[in-house]
């Protein structure tokens, strides 16, 4: 059932399950959300809790999920370089993939459903990416562990960053999502220069980033 939510100027019908962080599954066509009586949720530090005693969502204001965005990759343009711990705890720079297209996507938070679904996406067609040629790398604000979790759970084969503080997310310039309240997805090709060839945001329909990169990384 859906339930209603209502924010300064706007009104958002949201459905719980879709909120929900968490998910307890074997693979991606069998996750399932689950909500315990009393459950709480956290997206970079952005606190969510519900309630089923009382049905209700609490969401904190929408001010206090804004991220500034202190620059905006664009297409054509070489991103700034950065250099993140990866989820063995090792150091990985960008520059390291100068020479091979590389495949690099933002995305809100490790098993979490759509989160989930994305990163399986990206596994099943690893072999594509190889092919191409190209290297894939996730990056979110999880840290070291929780990706090695994530990675271990879902059998990833490729390589997860951890950008504790957004601070990469900023520099990338990679917008909010859903209204502001959650750490936006969005993909980047870039090409063997190390040049944007492809910018991609879709937040509800995460597999369509597996799509669009396979297509441009095709043509390059």
């Amino acid at each position: 059932m859906a339930s209603s939510l209502t924010l300064p100027n706007h009104t958002l019908v949201a459905q719980l399950p879709s909120l929900t962080p968490k998910t307890h599954c074997s693979s991606v066509s069998q996750c399932v959300p689950v909500i315990p009586k009393s459950s709480q949720s956290q997206f970079h530090g952005v606190n969510f809790s519900y309630s089923s005693s009382s049905s209700s969502l609490s969401i904190p204001s929408s001010s206090s999920f804004k991220t500034p965005i202190s620059a905006k990759v664009e297409k054509g343009s070489e991103p700034p370089p950065f250099s993140l711990k990866d989820q063995d705890g090792k150091n990985v720079s960008l520059s390291k993939f100068k020479g091979k297209p590389v495949v690099v996507y933002f995305y809100p938070a490790d098993d979490t459903p759509g989160c989930t679904k994305q990163a399986c996406a990206f596994r099943d067609s690893y072999e594509k990416f190889k092919k191409a040629g190209a290297e894939v790398i996730g990056i979110s604000g999880d840290d070291s562990s929780s990706h090695k979790a994530f990675a271990r759970k879902y059998r990833l084969p490729f390589t997860l960053l951890s950008d504790e503080g957004n601070k990469v997310r900023k520099e990338w310039g990679v917008p909010p999502g859903l209204f502001g309240m959650l750490p936006g997805r969005q993909t980047y090709v870039l090409d063997k220069k190390g040049v944007v060839q492809l910018i991609y945001n879709n937040l509800t329909e995460p597999e369509k980033h597996i799509d669009e990169t396979l297509k441009v990384l095709q043509s390059l």
